[in-house]
């Protein structure tokens, strides 16, 4: 396997002999960010990862014949993963409920509540009264790309995979990312909406980590893909069904849980580190 070593800052040659000399490989590719030792060894992984952690570098071992082009779909969940921010947190602020429902929205990351749609269901319903002009508002004054989201979307696009934007957030949100990066499918939760309020309801079937697995399945049948021909991002335990699905799986500023179950994790680089992998 190749092992991938990417950095926000140029990589120090003083990292160079440690790395090779822990990854068992002879042969190193430098450019300046980024790292590349062939062949390596990736049972060495343990160590790769506690000397990557304590000098913030990622690491992702890949096979050395591997191409992006190889991928069809890249399915990326949208809150804290296309996005800086968790849109129902930001939302909640607009009633002074932002800490209240902020705590809940971080336990169900971290997979300490098990049933995504209990808890997706207690914090809508603490938005009851809220004026929907709120959503306008985080929307405009709140909502940024994660870093490298456009450059990564867009290479994407020109290597020929499809994109996805599947999300436990709200189709307010989805649906205007979808027209202004051209995603190619969305599938998020309906806010139920009546005179201009809230109503601290949700309508239709709830996007939970089954839902978002399945969207995965049913949009590479569509495209006439197999999963495994899938790439997919997230960083919260609702996304550890879908992630699974997908031949090579990406944790995102992720949860604990989630960095244990990923492919590969990006803990510093942004989203276009994925580009740099192949």
């Amino acid at each position: 396997m190749n092992l991938v070593i990417q950095s926000l800052t140029p990589i120090s040659d003083s990292h160079l002999r440690p790395l090779a000399a822990l990854a068992r490989s002879r042969e190193t590719q430098v450019d300046d960010t980024l790292l590349r030792l062939i062949d390596a060894d990736p049972l060495q992984r343990p160590d790769i990862d506690a000397y990557c952690g304590s000098h913030a570098l990622d690491f992702a071992y890949v096979d050395p014949a591997a191409k992006l082009s190889d991928f069809g779909l890249v399915a990326m969940d949208m809150d804290s993963t296309l996005i800086t921010i968790e849109c129902i947190d930001e939302i909640a602020d607009f009633c002074g409920l932002k800490v209240k429902v902020a705590a809940i929205t971080e336990a169900s990351m971290r997979g300490e509540i098990k049933d995504f749609s209990e808890s997706l269901t207690r914090r809508v319903a603490l938005l009851k009264g809220l004026d929907a002009a709120a959503l306008k508002r985080v929307y405009e004054e709140r909502l940024h790309l994660s870093p490298g989201a456009e450059r990564m979307l867009a290479d994407a696009r020109a290597a020929g995979l499809k994109t996805l934007l599947v999300s436990g957030g709200f189709t307010f949100f989805t649906e205007r990312l979808k027209a202004r990066l051209g995603l190619d499918f969305t599938n998020a939760n309906t806010l139920e909406i009546v005179d201009g309020k809230l109503t601290g309801k949700v309508t239709g079937e709830i996007v939970d980590a089954g839902v978002k697995a399945r969207t995965l399945r049913e949009t590479c049948a569509t495209l006439g893909i197999d999963p495994k021909r899938a790439i997919a991002m997230g960083d919260g335990s609702n996304d550890l069904k879908m992630m699974a699905e997908a031949g090579l799986s990406v944790a995102f500023r992720a949860k604990p849980v989630v960095r244990q179950s990923a492919s590969l994790a990006f803990n510093f680089v942004g989203l276009d580190g994925l580009l740099r992998l192949f």
